[in-house]
């Protein structure tokens, strides 16, 4: 069935979705054959099929997980539902889940997504989490207990993306990155939380990776440098990790991926969460990094620390994409 799925060039779907109908039940070869698609094929197979059957496959998916049926595991169906959605859809599951999280906010799944998304993607994303939820994504963020310094920077992240100019401006930024220097290592005492959390509300995330770079320039260091240097406390250690994402993402995903696939990490979505939501964009770029920085292949890490079966293949399914 797989074999037939990804020899079809129909634009239609409707041939896929006819195997996929009578195959039921063997839910192992669809993930193998949806995987290799694109999302975007992958929504179109979605909604042809509820055209066709009046039902969703995502809701197929996940109530085989709950039947444990064979072939399929939880995690499997889990993240090729994830891969099926819209993206803003996606990033609306994601942040209710690491809102919700047993133990503790997820806040790196939070940052993952207020930084990492335009404006325009960011506010479909609220759209979709009002409409899921009946609940505002930003108030909740607002309201999560017990207060933590990652609030007030996506707080200021979602204020941003709602308020700030797009262009971004070399002269602006340099000034930025003056008062940065001035209200931190260029001051006694720890860094002025009022300027970073006034400077990030108010410019975007292309606007803040230029002012940390001219920040190096000028000052012939990194930022997050100046920040380990001063007495390091809650709100710099959530700085440090934030502007690592909005500056070198690439070598940010890697370290995510790394200790998720080695267990290193209480966060073990990321795996899924990252490899779905990156494949697409910046799989080269992260798998280069990957091999430089640890010395082995992504997908070889992914062999090695994964038990074989249907969410090791769509891991490495996904790391083939180019």
């Amino acid at each position: 069935m797989a074999t037939k799925i990804l020899a079809s060039s129909s634009h239609s779907f409707e041939n896929e979705c006819k195997e996929i109908h009578e195959s039921r039940g063997r839910w192992n070869h669809l993930i193998q054959a949806l995987v290799t698609r694109t999302q975007l094929e992958c929504r179109r197979i979605r909604e042809t099929y509820k055209d066709m059957y009046g039902e969703d496959l995502i809701t197929l998916l996940q109530k085989s997980s709950l039947r444990n049926q064979p072939g399929v595991s939880p995690k499997t169906c889990t993240a090729l539902s994830l891969w099926m959605l819209h993206p803003h859809e996606r990033d609306a599951i994601v942040a209710r889940e690491a809102l919700l999280q047993d133990n503790d906010t997820n806040y790196q799944a939070l940052v993952e997504i207020f930084v990492g998304r335009k404006s325009s993607h960011i506010a479909l994303i609220k759209q979709a989490y009002l409409s899921k939820y009946k609940t505002q994504l930003d108030q909740d963020i607002i309201n999560i207990e017990p207060p933590h310094p990652y609030q007030k920077i996506l707080v200021a992240l979602s204020t941003s993306h709602k308020a700030h100019q797009a262009d971004v401006n070399q002269h602006t930024a340099k000034c930025d990155a003056r008062r940065l220097y001035e209200t931190g290592e260029g001051s006694p005492g720890a860094i002025d939380e009022g300027t970073v959390l006034e400077i990030f509300t108010k410019r975007s995330i292309p606007h803040l990776k230029l002012t940390f770079s001219c920040y190096k320039h000028i000052y012939g260091h990194d930022y997050t440098k100046s920040i380990t240097d001063v007495n390091s406390g809650e709100f710099e250690d959530a700085l440090k990790k934030v502007i690592k994402c909005i500056c070198n993402p690439p070598n940010y995903y890697v370290k995510i991926l790394f200790a998720s696939i080695k267990g290193m990490t209480a966060d073990r979505g990321a795996i899924t969460r990252v490899m779905v939501s990156r494949s697409e964009t910046e799989m080269d770029e992260i798998q280069r990094v990957f091999k430089a920085k640890y010395g082995i292949e992504l997908r070889e890490t992914i062999c090695n620390s994964i038990p074989s079966g249907d969410y090791r293949d769509f891991l490495l399914a996904l790391a083939n994409k180019t």
